[in-house]
Parts: C-alpha cells; sequence; structure tokens
C-alpha cells in the first residue's frame, strides 16, 4: 500500500513540475534547497526569487509578441507593472530590467517614480499611468512629475472632477486617460465598479470636458474587470462594450491610440492549475482586431497592468510544524511557528488559497490535519489546498521536526500585513530572504529583514522612546 506522502503527491498531482522537484526527501523549489535555507536562516522565513519576476514579464511579452505577429496588428504592446502588488525596490529593480513601464496608485507612487528616475531605473520615456481616485497630494504629484518633463506620464481619469484638478496643476498641454467603470457579474452586491465612468456616460463627458479643452489630449481608454482575465462569457461580453466605447470614441477622438485592458492574468494558486496564457492573448487581439476592422478604425497600441502575474510567483514562506493537538476524535492540529492572519493575510480575509506541500519528510508516512496560527484567534487557521478537501501531511513525530512551505505568494501579502509595523497579537514578522542568481547561474541569497524583536514593537506602541 503507497502510504508516503511522496506517493500522495504524486497520485494526486501531476509531479514533478517546472518548479518543483525533490531531492531524496527534501522538496526544491526553481532548484533552490529550501532545507539549506532552514538550517542557515531558521523558519519562519520568507523568501523572494528574484529571477522568476522577470521570467513572467518576459513570458508575457512573447504571448502578446507572438498574437500580434500572427493577426498582423499595427499596434505596439507595452507591458506595465501595476506597484500596489509589491512596492519594494528590490522587486522595481528586477522588473525594470525588462523594458517595461509602470502603472501607479495612489500619491507616494510618484515618490517612488522620481526615486526611480533619479537612480536611472526609469527615464522621460517611460510609461507611468496613474490610476486611483485622486486627491491634492496625488494631483500636485502627477502634476510635479509632468510638469518636470515627463510627458509620458498619463493619469487615467477616474471621476469627473480630476480633469479641472489637474488643468489648475499643469502648466502644459497633458495627456489622459479615462477607466471605464465595468458592470460586475451577477453574484457581485453592486451593479457596477466604483471606478471610472460608466460604458453610456463616456463619449458625453469626453464631449463636455475634453473635446474644447486645448490643455487636454485623450490618449488611452482604460478597462478591467474584478474577475481578472478569464475565458468566460462575462469577461469577451464586457470586453466587446469597451471596444464598442473606444470605436465610438476613436470616431470623434483621432487622437485616442491606446486601450489598456489592465491586469488580471492568475496566479498559479495549486498543483492542478490550468490556464492556456497563450490562447487568452491570442483572443483578446482577434477580437481587438475584428471589433477595428469592422468599424473601419485602426487598431489601439495594447498596454497590460500585471501585478500580481508579475511577481505573485516569485515569493514563498516556509514555516515549522511546532506541535500537534488533538482535539477530537477527527482532528488533529498541526501549529506552525507563526500566524496566517500577520504573515499570509490574504488566507485569513478573502479566503485565498496558494500552493503548500511539505519541505522535508517526504518518504514518511501521511496523515490528514488542520493548520493552525499562533494567534488567540480563531480565524487563524489554513483549512484546504486548492482543490482538495482537506490537507495531508507528513505524519507529526515531535522528535523529527517538520516544515511547510507555502508557495506563490509574492504579491500584497508583505503590504497587507504592514510589513515593518503591528502585527496581530504582536506575533513576529519574520525574517525575508532576496534570492537571486549571478552570471553562471549560482543562487545568491541575502537576507533584506531580519525577525521582529520586542523593542520593535515596544517602540511603535510608545513604551520606548
Amino acid at each position: 500500500m503507497n502510504t508516503k506522502y511522496r506517493d500522495l503527491i504524486d497520485q494526486t498531482y501531476y509531479f514533478p513540475q517546472e518548479e518543483f522537484q525533490v531531492e531524496g526527501s527534501e522538496l526544491q523549489f526553481h532548484g533552490i534547497d529550501l532545507m539549506e535555507l532552514v538550517k542557515e536562516y531558521g523558519a519562519p522565513l520568507k523568501f523572494t526569487y528574484l529571477p522568476k519576476i522577470s521570467e513572467n514579464i518576459n513570458r508575457a511579452k512573447k504571448w502578446f509578441s507572438d498574437a500580434l505577429e500572427k493577426h498582423n496588428y499595427k499596434g505596439s504592446y507595452n507591458y506595465c507593472y501595476c506597484t500596489k502588488s509589491s512596492h519594494f525596490e528590490h522587486v522595481l529593480n528586477e522588473a525594470l530590467k525588462n523594458d517595461i513601464h509602470i502603472e501607479t496608485s495612489s500619491a507616494i507612487d510618484i515618490d517612488i517614480v522620481k526615486n526611480l528616475k533619479k537612480s536611472g531605473k526609469i527615464t522621460d520615456d517611460t510609461y507611468v499611468l496613474c490610476n486611483g481616485f485622486k486627491r491634492e497630494q496625488y494631483i500636485s504629484n502627477i502634476a510635479d512629475l509632468i510638469n518636470t518633463g515627463h510627458k509620458n506620464c498619463i493619469p487615467i481619469i477616474d471621476n469627473y472632477e480630476e480633469i479641472d484638478l489637474l488643468n489648475d496643476a499643469i502648466d502644459d498641454k497633458f495627456k489622459i486617460g479615462i477607466r471605464i467603470a465595468s458592470e460586475e457579474e451577477p453574484k457581485f452586491e453592486f451593479y457596477t465598479s466604483r471606478l471610472g465612468i460608466g460604458y453610456k456616460n463616456i463619449v458625453p463627458f469626453f464631449n463636455k470636458q475634453i473635446k474644447d479643452n486645448e490643455q487636454v489630449e485623450l490618449k488611452m481608454l482604460h478597462f478591467f474587470i474584478n474577475t481578472g482575465i478569464r475565458d468566460t462569457s462575462y469577461y469577451w461580453n464586457e470586453l466587446l462594450k469597451c471596444l464598442k466605447v473606444y470605436i465610438s470614441l476613436k470616431k470623434i477622438c483621432p487622437g485616442l491610440d491606446s486601450l489598456n485592458i489592465g491586469g488580471g492574468f492568475p496566479v498559479k494558486n495549486s498543483l492542478h492549475f490550468e490556464y492556456d496564457y497563450e490562447y487568452m492573448v491570442e483572443e483578446i487581439v482577434n477580437q481587438i482586431k475584428l471589433a477595428c476592422d469592422d468599424a473601419e478604425v485602426e487598431v489601439p497600441h495594447i498596454f497590460t497592468e500585471f501585478g500580481s502575474f508579475t511577481v505573485g510567483e516569485s515569493g514563498g514562506a516556509i514555516y515549522e510544524i511546532l506541535y500537534q493537538k488533538q482535539q477530537n476524535d477527527r482532528e488533529k492540529w498541526n501549529m506552525i511557528n507563526s500566524s496566517f492572519i500577520t504573515t499570509l493575510p490574504d488566507t485569513w480575509a478573502i479566503s485565498k488559497k496558494f500552493v503548500m506541500l511539505a519541505v522535508n519528510r517526504w518518504n514518511d508516512e501521511y496523515e490528514r490535519v488542520l493548520l493552525g496560527g499562533l494567534t488567540c484567534d480563531s480565524d487563524d487557521y489554513y483549512n484546504s489546498e486548492q482543490n482538495t478537501n482537506a490537507i495531508y501531511l507528513p505524519k507529526y513525530k515531535k522528535e523529527k521536526p517538520l516544515y511547510i512551505g507555502f508557495f506563490n505568494t509574492g504579491a500584497y501579502q508583505d503590504t497587507i500585513g504592514g510589513f515593518g509595523g503591528l502585527q496581530h497579537c504582536l506575533i513576529p514578522q519574520p525574517k525575508q530572504l532576496l534570492i537571486n542568481r549571478d552570471e553562471e547561474g549560482n543562487l545568491v541569497v541575502e537576507q533584506f529583514s531580519g525577525q521582529q524583536e520586542p523593542e520593535d514593537f515596544l517602540k511603535i506602541l510608545g513604551y520606548k522612546k
């Protein structure tokens, strides 16, 4: 009878997979010996494998390049990184190696842009697309960027007041985009996104506030839906509605030449994950071209704003199983030496699942368990892998330490969790490692931050000056 953890994974999934291999009884991720990291740095720990960022950017650029060529598409493709997914300098530095552009969502984003310009990481040729609801400081920062020569800074209009605010703050002519307020799926609690301007209102808005405004040049229409880019009738229907608006605008605004289809490429969240990225890109390009050809208007330049897709699959977290609590006849709780609420907040906030695997002891027998965090909070648990109704791990043995890994956690978790700040129940934030490869392909590991100390919390809380 096959009772080893290795047998379970082999029987349940197609395994090994591109990023996951097992050497002996220990898991490797992109060739990283995870147990060696544990031996040197301890656990809990979080890490970012930087080469995966560049890999995903270049995968997407190739899919679009191939699709443009296949369909004889005359417009260009521009990859933007959505900074809110992870604002860290090491992430931006890696992403910007690949001739990309960026999308911002708040005032401080522009301070990051200025820092990147000063260090030569971006230039005036880099598109900076400014999304989000814009208040005084964001407007001021955008205006300062444009007034100092960054003409490829394009604020995406989110509400009717923003053009007047920008007009007052910007000295010369400037480019803008308009965000479409897409209609949500029927299961949503509301019908229309709070972001942007409604489909039927965009052309009247253009005629009233933009058409005769000599200071403003409309260059871009922005389209995004919360469910992301998926092969569903809902997505294709919303895209076609967007294209109708683009065509209507293009006929009265010849300067409009770009369509931003936002982000929304999914991140691998299970070993069962399947998604035909290449097909989706091809079909998007095809639909845009068909609609424009039928209307006899030029096809737009295509922009995307991939955030989670860019950085998500670069991240991981490793925990040690501290103890096992048998709470009744059926439920065994494996307690990790950290907290899900603080280190992987999406698991608690939106029930998000990540790829979860044992890091060691793959040749041991397995058992069904529940995973609990250290906080005194009933919501601090992780209940299942994405495609199964239970968690199976090597059997807990006090004398044989067990480590588990959560993978593809690189988007949003640190910012939502409040990196460097207070953590729920004052559970310390774990060490953070950056992993790269040198010119010969050898792994290079450095510690980005250490585990939080009691003094860090006491200072924030006002107990220490």
